[in-house]
């Protein structure tokens, strides 16, 4: 019973804050959070736990739990990560990927330039295009084969989720859909320099927007 409303909570309060219903740098207070969901200290901290493995909250010495500040380091040590990593990863998928990697690739570039990126009538980004940006990079690099990389493409991103929803909203003029096509367009026509490029610098602008 414990863990079914910790998960319920944790759900809860993972779309809150991806949502922005809590600043950066904003506490989050277990005894006030554990009233508002009418249940335990306990099933609250077990979700907080959680967030705090996401990378959407931080638990700080001896005064609790909050969400990530905008200045926090770690948006540019993942974007640093993410930079060594995917390019490497993309050169590789460029190399050894087949017909049946172009075919995801051209698939996953479909859906994400054909969903919406925000909610209708709203400045909160879609969870519906959040999905698909993540399976247009993941697509981008199955052609690697490696498994390892793979798995570490899923921590960073995971860990710079909230990075990505913070800097989607600060810069809504950004031309997300050229940025995706140009890099689908290099890939596919296999020019590993110009796409490894254009993904170093997607991913850079990503941080740039947060300052």
């Amino acid at each position: 019973m414990k863990e079914m409303l910790s998960g319920r909570v944790y759900a809860t309060l993972r779309e809150a804050v991806l949502r922005g219903d809590f600043a950066p740098g904003e506490a989050l207070k277990p005894q006030e959070l554990a009233a508002a969901h009418g249940v335990s200290l306990a099933v609250v901290r077990e979700a907080l736990v959680r967030l705090v493995g996401d990378g959407l909250a931080d638990r700080l010495t001896n005064r609790g739990f909050a969400v990530p500040a905008l200045s926090d380091r770690r948006w540019q040590d993942i974007a640093e990560a993410r930079r060594a990593l995917e390019p490497a990863a993309l050169r590789l998928a460029i190399a050894r990927g087949d017909l049946e990697w172009e075919t995801r690739v051209r698939a996953a570039h479909h859906r994400l330039s054909r969903t919406p990126a925000y909610r209708p009538g709203d400045d909160q980004v879609s969870p519906e295009w959040s999905r698909a940006h993540h399976d247009f990079h993941r697509a981008l690099l199955e052609g690697s084969g490696n498994a390892v990389f793979l798995e570490m493409f899923d921590r960073l991103w995971l860990a710079g989720e909230l990075a990505r929803q913070w800097s989607t909203r600060r810069a809504p003029d950004r031309d997300h859909l050229t940025e995706h096509r140009q890099l689908e367009e290099a890939a596919l026509a296999r020019d590993a320099d110009l796409a490894a490029t254009l993904l170093e610098r997607h991913v850079s602008l990503t941080v740039e927007n947060l300052s």
